[in-house]
């Protein structure tokens, strides 16, 4: 940290990432992802913006997603989470969010 003042440390700003479980209107579809900005992630699942599975499946409902300080525990715990069964991460979303609401609104606040 050579020729770096100490009043420089503050200008750093801590990052937050999230893993993320979306599903689509029925509730027949799971999509995990990690991002480090969650409401602009969320926007895109909306609006369609790039082509793949959540755009083919319609996913687009928020219904879980964690923080982390480092983005190495947040990859790790995202593969974490895909490599479940679908059961448990039901389990987890219930444990948080029983109704499965979208929980975007709430992100937005």
């Amino acid at each position: 940290m050579q020729g770096l003042i100490y009043e420089d440390l503050f200008k750093f700003k801590a990052m937050t990432y999230y893993v993320y479980i979306l599903t689509n209107r029925r509730k027949t579809v799971l999509y995990t992802g990690v991002t480090s900005d969650l409401i602009k992630r969320i926007i895109q699942h909306k609006e369609k913006k790039y082509p793949g599975f959540t755009q083919r499946y319609n996913v687009d409902r928020l219904v879980y997603y964690e923080s982390h300080e480092l983005v190495e525990e947040a990859i790790k715990r995202e593969k974490e989470i895909k490599r479940w069964l679908r059961s448990k991460k039901e389990a987890l979303i219930n444990k948080l969010n029983p109704e499965w609401e979208d929980l975007f609104s709430y992100v937005m606040r």
